[in-house]
């Protein structure tokens, strides 16, 4: 080759990620949304933990939060309402090299996907899990949703929810071989990234519930919290999430808690008088049907063809 060396090489740099390489199509939602706040904050966990955006994929269902994987440089799938989970499911099981983000909200993972919900905990498989719940089915217009509180009037109960609206905590907790559960409110900024962080470098199924505001139809959810804080409990502990004192002051209720104590996290999610934020429960040693799933994904066709029929031959007469 003229005018080249000999010895030449091409040195390839290692690739870094910005937070804009993860950033897909301009958000849609309405100006105030709580959605905002955790999109930027799952595109700053993304480009801290600099997993390349080919494998990345953010999965969904039906919305105002299913819009996720349109606002992702990524790989998406916006799936069926209330069938987020097992998509995500799928996809982990075939692709485990793959880093999986599941986007769900309240209807679409407590309402008509709720036995996915259930099981998918179950699997603890190794996923990241969000749930905006904003108490109300916005995309189709102010409906009840499972978690609207009795005392707001929507389209489909004008005077009111007829019936206490569920607890995704305590439902969570009740789940054999749940790993990681947290709680956090979508406008504190610091506390929201760093339970984000910890779900998402969690090996196993990571549920964050995001109580999240919707200035349009149920404006007096969030902000009752926001002019109430001491509606809202802070639990730290050396194993939880850690933050700096100038973020815990704005909570007035706080908590130890050992994040390891299944039975401790249960009372405190079943406490009527007060919501706790940040870690309730983890367990990195619970299973994940993932590593099972992903046995033996690396056979050759005429391995898997010779283990058929070995399995057949059993049969054989």
């Amino acid at each position: 080759m003229f005018g080249l060396k000999g010895d030449w090489s091409l040195e390839v740099k290692d690739r870094y990620f910005t937070m804009e390489d993860y950033c897909g199509a301009t958000p849609r939602w309405c100006t105030g949304c709580g959605d905002h706040g955790i999109l930027a904050a799952v595109h700053r966990v993304c480009r801290d933990s600099q997993i390349p955006p080919e494998k990345t994929v953010a999965v969904s269902g039906i919305g105002c939060s299913s819009r996720l994987p349109h606002y992702m440089s990524t790989y998406g799938f916006h799936g069926l309402h209330g069938r987020a989970l097992p998509v995500a499911c799928g996809v982990k099981s075939r692709r485990p090299d793959l880093d999986v983000w599941v986007a769900t909200g309240d209807g679409d993972c407590f309402s008509i996907g709720a036995g996915h919900w259930i099981h998918a905990m179950r699997y603890n498989m190794d996923l990241t899990l969000l749930v905006f719940d904003n108490g109300i089915y916005g995309l189709t217009k102010k409906q009840t949703s499972p978690t609207t509180p009795m005392d707001v009037p929507t389209n489909t109960h004008p005077s009111g929810a007829l019936l206490p609206p569920l607890n995704p905590l305590t439902v969570t907790l009740g789940v054999t071989n749940i790993s990681f559960v947290a709680q956090i409110v979508d406008w504190n900024a610091p506390l929201r990234h760093e339970v984000i962080k910890m779900a998402h470098e969690h090996k196993g199924t990571s549920f964050v519930r995001i109580i999240t505001r919707c200035p349009v139809y149920v404006e007096s959810i969030g902000k009752s919290l926001q002019d109430e804080p001491a509606r809202l409990k802070l639990i730290t502990h050396e194993k939880g999430v850690q933050l700096d004192d100038s973020v815990k002051k704005l909570f007035p209720n706080h908590a130890e808690h050992d994040p390891s104590d299944l039975a401790a996290a249960r009372a405190l999610a079943e406490d009527p008088g007060v919501l706790p934020l940040g870690i309730l429960y983890h367990n990195p040693d619970a299973p994940q049907y993932d590593t099972m799933t992903s046995v033996g994904l690396d056979m050759s066709i005429d391995d898997k063809l010779a283990g058929m029929n070995e399995a057949l031959d059993h049969f054989a007469i």
